[in-house]
């Protein structure tokens, strides 16, 4: 039994099943499919009430902390994406490298950070477009304005279904007409947020900078495991390795460039609103809104807001992408029905797998209270984090995978082993409720994969 759940996926036959796709996607289009999912409202909130509540003005070091440690794991999936460019992300590289089992938990950790974190996001990205239009005294019946709750008079929020499947439909035209506007998406949120900063500017004092470190390096550190999560999503772009053009080289610099933009975009934030206002005024709701209120910059405050929705909605079109690409690998290996398996002939997409995600997402976005459960999303991500850092070892004493002129991770194996240790020490800073609620998700994998996947998988079956 050990041998057959610890069996290896081929890197030729996923490769061959993988060439069913077009091939499109530039280094550009990574870095914008990647910026669209790390760059959302968080850019808005976290720098003030972090700064209020742990770091003080040294927010700006947290960042450059949080983004230092990402980079680590940054860099294993840039070596991995390049000597294995498939779908399916740390889900194909665990099959490959590590084994069937090892595969399908980072997939299942993977299905659960991707389908959480865009439910949660569309729940958010209604109720800023309903406070958008009740501007222009517009109302959302108050039945149709949350989650499933009789008792409190709302019985599904439909404007976050209604977001979800518009996403879906626009992915379902095809990749060229989703990264496009994705690509315009994301240079609008980047211009938004360079506004904020150019005028944020003209009104930094630098007595608000001092203390620069009210609560010593201790905040700094603490601050850096907050806004760790705010770099989470560029694994993402892992996904899309097999419509990449050139992936060896490009997919390396769409994972690397994606932190990079968005690590310079954070602390510019971070130095601009702690220059505004005192840090110790910045733990509302929307501190930078309420910095540029408090200089009369009324109209920026406002243009926030467009880019909180703008941002939401990049994040929502990278993740519903990446999800659909994963849950594809897994019905292409078997392990899950194979139906998700095929490959629409016309827009040469996954059909079958977006609309079991769309449906999927939907109906946890309009029907179910997600508010306690968001925290799962960073389990996930660290756990995928966790073992692609570690697999750079098994995959450098892979002879036959070959990475002629692909990246590699420097100071090998030093680097892998100390990103994967930063993971982990990551994950002992989430709360005993997030361990017990990820725990039940992942028994629940573990019956399906026994019950299912382990008899219905491809490697169960003679190859032709």
């Amino acid at each position: 039994m050990s041998a057959k759940i610890f069996r290896k996926e081929s890197l030729g036959r996923y490769l061959e099943r993988d060439n069913r796709f077009t091939k499109t996607l530039s280094a550009f289009d990574l870095i914008a499919l990647g910026v669209g999912a790390v760059i959302g409202t968080g850019i808005f909130i976290l720098p003030g009430t972090v700064a209020a509540t742990t770091s003080g003005p040294g927010i700006i070091l947290s960042f450059l902390g949080s983004a230092v440690v990402c980079a680590l794991a940054a860099m294993c999936y840039a070596e991995f994406s390049s000597a294995l460019p498939v779908a399916g992300s740390a889900y194909s590289y665990g099959n490959v490298v590590m084994g069937e089992i090892v595969g399908w938990i980072l997939g299942w950790a993977l299905i659960l950070e991707y389908m959480l974190a865009v439910a949660a996001v569309s729940t958010g990205w209604a109720a800023y477009f309903n406070s958008f239009i009740e501007g222009f005294g517009l109302h959302v019946p108050k039945a149709l304005s949350g989650s499933f709750n009789p008792a409190g008079g709302t019985y599904i929020n439909l404007v976050a279904v209604l977001i979800v499947l518009a996403i879906a439909f626009l992915l379902s035209r095809g990749m060229t007409t989703s990264v496009r506007i994705n690509n315009w998406a994301v240079i609008i949120k980047i211009a938004i947020i360079i506004v904020f900063v150019l005028v944020g500017m003209f009104y930094i004092k630098p007595t608000n900078w001092h203390p620069f470190l009210p609560y010593k390096m201790k905040g700094v550190f603490q601050g850096a495991a907050l806004v760790f999560f705010a770099y989470l999503g560029f694994d993402a772009v892992s996904s899309s390795a097999a419509e990449v053009k050139n992936a060896k080289k490009n997919m390396p610099i769409g994972i690397i460039g994606t932190l990079l933009v968005a690590t310079i975009l954070y602390m510019a934030v971070a130095v601009v609103l702690t220059g505004m206002v005192k840090y110790t005024k910045l733990d509302v709701a929307n501190p930078v809104a309420f910095a540029l209120q408090a200089v009369n910059q009324n109209w920026t405050a406002g243009l926030i807001s467009i880019g909180a929705l703008i941002g939401m909605f990049t994040m929502m079109v990278t993740m519903i992408y990446s999800s659909s690409r994963l849950v594809y690998s897994i019905g292409r290996d078997g392990l899950l029905p194979s139906y998700l398996d095929k490959i629409e002939a016309k827009h040469k997409i996954p059909r079958n797998a977006l609309i079991t995600v769309t449906i999927v997402i939907a109906a946890m976005g309009g029907l179910v209270p997600l508010d306690e459960l968001t925290s799962l999303v960073n389990i996930g991500t660290l756990i995928a984090f966790t073992f692609v850092s570690f697999g750079i070892i098994p995959l450098r004493h892979r002879k036959d995978i070959k990475n002629e002129g692909g990246f590699k991770v420097p100071w090998y194996p030093v680097l892998p082993i100390i990103s994967g240790i930063a993971c982990v020490a990551m994950l002992t800073q989430l709360k005993l409720e997030t361990w017990i609620a990820s725990g039940i998700w992942f028994l629940i994998g573990l019956v399906l994969y026994f019950s299912y996947g382990f008899s219905h998988s491809k490697l169960n079956k003679k190859r032709v």
